[in-house]
């Protein structure tokens, strides 16, 4: 599924700027909330396409 893989690649993308965000690097903590909210948005998507592969199935 390619929303899926989006989000693999988003998750992957933000792993260094959570790094320095652990390292107290505030501009990499912002990075990260936005990467998250922007990742929960892509999360939200699989959902729905998972609904409607299912309802499909059905």
């Amino acid at each position: 599924m390619e929303d899926y893989e989006r989000l693999k690649e988003m998750v992957e993308a933000a792993a260094e700027d959570v790094a320095k965000a652990e390292g107290g690097n505030k501009a990499a903590g912002t990075r990260v909330r936005k990467a998250m909210q922007e990742i929960k948005a892509a999360a939200q998507e699989v959902r729905k396409k998972i609904l409607e592969v299912r309802s499909d199935a059905s």
